[in-house]
C-alpha cells in the first residue's frame, strides 16, 4: 500500500476531499470541501459496516454539497488499512496517500503544538492534499500482488533463519567451540549435517578422520578439503566442551534444526510460487535478460513496485525505492548527495544485492564500478550508484518491451562499420 506514482497537483472546485486516520479497531474520516465546509471527524469501524457507514456519509454530503468528484486520503500505514482500501477501490474514487513525515511536521503548524489525536489528523492530511503533496497508489493487483505477498514471506522467513542460526552458535560454542574455528560459521550444510548427526566432540572422534573426511566431502560436494577435515578431527581431540548439561543443550539445538528445516522447506515453496507468478507479468523476462538479475529479485522488484508500467517517469519509481537524491546547501556551501531512504526498503535492498552482482568480474557494471573506485568514490557510495543505474536500465526495458544486449554501444558500431 505504500506505492506510489504522481503528484497530485491541485484538488478542482468540483472534488469532496475526504480524509481517514487509521486505526486497528476503529477509523476517522473527516471531509472538507473545496470552499471550506467541513464535515467535524468521525469514527466507524474497522468491519463491513463501518464501512458503508463512510461511504454512506460521503455520497450524502458530497451531494448536499452538489460536488461531483471523490478524492481519499491517509497516512502510508500497515496493514491496517488494507481491508478498507480493499472496499474504496470497488468506488468511483481517488485513492491517495500522505507522506507521515509531511503529516507530523505540518501537526506542528497547525495549533503550534506537537499534539497528536484521532481527531487533529484527518485535518492535517486535507491539509498536506490542499497543498499538493499526495501522492496516488499503484497498488499490486493479480500476478503482481502475489509476488509482493510472496517477496515479503520469503523475507521474513529468512529473517527468522537467520535469527535461530544465531542461537545454534550461541549454543555450539559452548558444547563445541573449537567447531567455529575450523568453519568460522554455522550456516554451512557441511556443519548443520554434522550438529544433527554428530554433535559432539566425541561423535566426531568415534567417527574416525578417515570416514570424517568421506563423509564432509560427500555432504560439502568437495568443498571441505582433507586438512580442513583433520584439522576438525584434531580441534574435537582437544575440545574444552562443557559436558555437563550437554544432554539438554542438545535438546534445544535439534529443535533449532528442526525449525531451520521448515523455515528452508517454506522458502522452497515460496520460491516455487514466485518462479510460477514472475511468468505471468509480461514484461518479466525484459528484466531477466539482463545478467545478473535472477527471478528472486525480478519477482521481488515486481511486487515491491507493483506494476512498471504505471509510472510514467524514472524518477517517480527511483522515489518510490527511495533512491533519490537530495542534498544540503546553503550559500557558498554545497552539500554532498544522499539518497532520501523515504521509500520501500526492500526495493533498495533487492537492487543493492543485484549491484553488488553486477561488479563483480565479468558483471556487467564492473568497468562502470571501478571507473567510479577510480575516481575516489567509497565503494558503498559507488554500488548506490549501481543501484540507481540499474534501475533506471530495467525501466528503460520495460517501457521499450525489449530486451538487455550486451555491448549494445560496440555492436552497433561494428555492425555500422
Amino acid at each position: 500500500m505504500d506505492s506510489h506514482s504522481k503528484k497530485v497537483k491541485h484538488i478542482n472546485k468540483k472534488t469532496l476531499m475526504v480524509t481517514l486516520d487509521i486505526g486497528k479497531a476503529v477509523h476517522y474520516g473527516y471531509m472538507r470541501t473545496p470552499g471550506g465546509e467541513e464535515v467535524k471527524p468521525f469514527p466507524f469501524n474497522n468491519r463491513r459496516q463501518g464501512f458503508h457507514e463512510l461511504w454512506d456519509r460521503v455520497c450524502q454530503f458530497k451531494q448536499v454539497q452538489g460536488l461531483e468528484n471523490i478524492i481519499v486520503g491517509f497516512e502510508s500505514t500497515g496493514p491496517y488499512a488494507e481491508p478498507l482500501f480493499h472496499f474504496l477501490r470497488t468506488k468511483p474514487v481517488r485513492l491517495v496517500q500522505v507522506n507521515p513525515l509531511h503529516s507530523k511536521r505540518l501537526k506542528e503548524l497547525t495549533g503550534n503544538s506537537p499534539c497528536k489525536t484521532d481527531k487533529k489528523d484527518p485535518r492535517v492530511i486535507a491539509d498536506i492534499m490542499s497543498l499538493g503533496h499526495a501522492l496516488t497508489l499503484v497498488v499490486p493487483q493479480g500476478a503482481a500482488a502475489q509476488l509482493r505477498r510472496l517477496t515479503q514471506a520469503r523475507e521474513r522467513a529468512m529473517k527468522r533463519r537467520t535469527a535461530l542460526l544465531n542461537q545454534i552458535q550461541h549454543l555450539v560454542f559452548v558444547v563445541f567451540p573449537e567447531l567455529l574455528d575450523v568453519f568460522k560459521t554455522t550456516h554451512s550444510k557441511s556443519v548443520l549435517y554434522l550438529l544433527q548427526h554428530y554433535p559432539t566432540p566425541q561423535d566426531i572422534v568415534d567417527l574416525g578422520c578417515e570416514s570424517l573426511t568421506v563423509l564432509l566431502r560427500r555432504v560439502s560436494r568437495g568443498k571441505v578439503t582433507a586438512e580442513r577435515a583433520r584439522q576438525l578431527f584434531e580441534a574435537a581431540h582437544g575440545s574444552v566442551g562443557i559436558t555437563e548439561g550437554r544432554e539438554s543443550i542438545l535438546v534445544e539445538v535439534k529443535h533449532l534444526l528442526t525449525a531451520i528445516a521448515h523455515e528452508d522447506q517454506l522458502m522452497d515453496e515460496v520460491e516455487q510460487q514466485l518462479n510460477y507468478y514472475v511468468q505471468q507479468i509480461p514484461y518479466s523476462q525484459c528484466m531477466l535478460s539482463v545478467k545478473g538479475l535472477g527471478t528472486i529479485t525480478v519477482a521481488g522488484l515486481i511486487g515491491e513496485a507493483g506494476d512498471f508500467d504505471a509510472f510514467a517517469t524514472v524518477a517517480e519509481i527511483m522515489k518510490l525505492a527511495g533512491l533519490d537524491l537530495y542534498e544540503v546547501s546553503s550559500g557558498k556551501h554545497r552539500g554532498r548527495h544522499h539518497i532520501s531512504k523515504r521509500g520501500r526498503a526492500l526495493m533498495r535492498k533487492l537492487l543493492y544485492f543485484a549491484a553488488l552482482t553486477m561488479v563483480r568480474k565479468q558483471g556487467i557494471m564492473h568497468e562502470y564500478y571501478h571507473q567510479m573506485l577510480g575516481r575516489g568514490m567509497p565503494k558503498v557510495k559507488a554500488l548506490v550508484a549501481i543501484s540507481r543505474k540499474l534501475l533506471r536500465l530495467i525501466c528503460a526495458l520495460v517501457h521499450n518491451r525489449t530486451v538487455y544486449i550486451a555491448q549494445y554501444h560496440q555492436r552497433a558500431l561494428g555492425i555500422a562499420a
